[in-house]
């Protein structure tokens, strides 16, 4: 059964020239994207900075104003809902940041975090407040006595658990995780997403996990899309992508992955080289006659290209 849907998803940015501050052009941060999240499933958005991943992830979850299309959470359009209405659907709908060491307040006690969402949306006494803070740390593997401390005593990997906890208080469904772990130590890296793997069985979540990381991306992923230039140029299954890639960009992508066989390195330089000299050269070739990267069209029955119906 499918939770969110986006379709035309369009995020612009006025661009203001001139002495009257005429708005003169746009900045396209996200152009025109539709894709959709099944319940339960971990859908991948992974790209280069600036692509729009970030910029579609915080425009579902309400930070960001979309400039037109739809978001679909349970068939409810949440572009059309007034803020009073919104607030009914964002206890189902939390995010997990990517810096954990500036999206906890250092000024609030972790009792005090992790209970923000309960003092927004419930009416708890205090004494059943800290219960329940102190189950969630549990659940999360840090200490119940650490409620009194404050974020600086954790360490980076502790904090992110913080942060997990403080988006499961409400029972969500979906939770948007926007490089939830690319500010880790690599050691710590792998704790937090097998981490988040239990919990999404545990609590039956679904995921967007925002990356530029295609290697965690493979790891967490059920379905994958690849943004580039604020469009979508290739979705399907991690099997379609790491295996069967169709955009030059997605190529890439892949092809930037170090590959740690001594016999094969050789050989995989030359490729690198070979896509990055057609991505530059050639890239033209996958856009339109205005310069925009093509719409995807289905290739099979899971993959999806924005190629030319020609090719």
């Amino acid at each position: 059964m499918t939770l969110l849907k986006v379709n035309h998803l369009k995020v612009y940015y006025p661009v203001r020239g001139g002495f009257f501050r005429r708005v003169v052009d746009y900045v396209k941060a996200v152009d025109d994207i539709s894709f959709e999240i099944r319940e339960g499933e971990t859908y991948g958005l992974v790209g280069e900075s600036g692509c729009g991943k970030t910029t579609t992830g915080r425009t579902i979850i309400g930070l960001l104003k979309a400039t037109s299309g739809e978001i679909l959470f349970n068939d409810v359009d949440l572009t059309k809902l007034k803020r009073r209405e919104f607030f009914r659907y964002r206890r189902d709908i939390q995010m997990i940041f990517q810096d954990p060491y500036s999206s906890l307040n250092p000024k609030k006690r972790i009792l005090d975090i992790v209970a923000e969402p309960f003092r927004n949306y419930e009416k708890f006494s205090p004494q059943e407040e800290k219960r329940r803070v102190q189950e969630l740390l549990e659940r999360v593997g840090i200490s119940p006595d650490s409620i009194y401390k404050y974020p600086h005593e954790f360490s980076g990997g502790q904090r992110q658990r913080i942060g997990i906890a403080r988006a499961l208080a409400l029972k969500p469904k979906l939770i948007i995780a926007d490089e939830p772990v690319s500010a880790l130590d690599v050691s710590v890296q792998a704790q937090v997403l097998n981490f988040m793997k239990d919990i999404q069985e545990e609590f039956k979540l679904s995921y967007l996990f925002i990356s530029h990381d295609l290697g965690i991306i493979r790891h967490m992923c059920d379905r994958i899309g690849i943004m580039y230039r604020g469009r979508l140029v290739e979705e399907g299954t991690g099997e379609d992508i790491y295996t069967n890639p169709q955009h030059i960009y997605t190529k890439r992508l892949i092809a930037a992955i170090p590959d740690i066989k001594p016999e094969e390195r050789d050989k995989h330089k030359a490729l690198r080289k070979e896509i990055n000299q057609e991505f530059s050269e050639h890239f033209d070739r996958y856009l339109d006659a205005e310069g925009r990267i093509f719409d995807l069209r289905p290739v099979t029955e899971t993959h999806k290209v924005a190629l030319p119906l020609e090719s």
